[in-house]
């Protein structure tokens, strides 16, 4: 395995609610990912009206940009405070209630009823809780995902995905043996076990 030192990192999900309170999010993009752009046609095929999935959504700006389309989008993130400031940056009214099905969940709904964001671990979604999806926006997941739980991860995102959905997933390609992640490195070669 080429992934040197990562294979054993563990980030605690109290770790990424800091990186939030303290302001270290070099990963949120203000202005939106460029390679959603380049690649809209490849994650649309098409097709309007689509449900979007944005896993470890953060407080993506691509998620207004979709809804804005047309599009329903549903995304799940550890932390309240990106959920909250995702709605006040955008100026979107919301409400907030609890997910019965996950105890201390709660689910983030703009009024206009096409942004649905749960406040969660992402392991306690599943396909009864969300529905299926037409398509993936994973701009920031699996790369932020622990090395040892990316099997976990795949299978969860697999069986939220309908027949004829469309995956887009960025990664980074760096020496892991120089930089310990998050964002980990993961090679192409895990991309096609893990996901086929």
């Amino acid at each position: 395995s080429d992934v040197g030192s990562q294979k054993d990192r563990v980030v605690t999900e109290e770790e990424w609610l800091e990186k939030w309170e303290m302001g270290n999010i070099g990963f949120h993009k203000e202005e939106g990912h460029p390679l959603l752009q380049k690649y809209l046609a490849v994650l649309l095929n098409g097709r309007n009206g689509l449900r979007i999935f944005f896993p470890l959504c953060g407080k993506a700006v691509e998620m207004k940009w979709l809804a804005d389309m047309g599009h329903s989008v549903v995304g799940v993130e550890i932390s309240e405070q990106a959920v909250k400031e995702f709605f006040s940056e955008h100026g979107l009214p919301y409400c907030e209630e609890p997910v019965p099905e996950i105890s201390g969940a709660k689910m983030f709904q703009s009024t206009s009823g096409n942004i649905s964001l749960y406040c969660c671990s992402i392991y306690d979604l599943s396909s009864s809780i969300v529905g299926k999806f037409d398509g993936v926006w994973d701009r920031g997941a699996l790369v932020a995902v622990n090395p040892c739980d990316r099997q976990r991860y795949a299978s969860l995102m697999i069986s939220l995905v309908e027949k004829n959905s469309s995956y887009l997933l960025v990664t980074v390609s760096y020496d892991p043996n120089k930089h310990k992640g998050p964002p980990f490195y993961v090679p192409e070669s895990e991309i096609k076990s893990l996901f086929g």
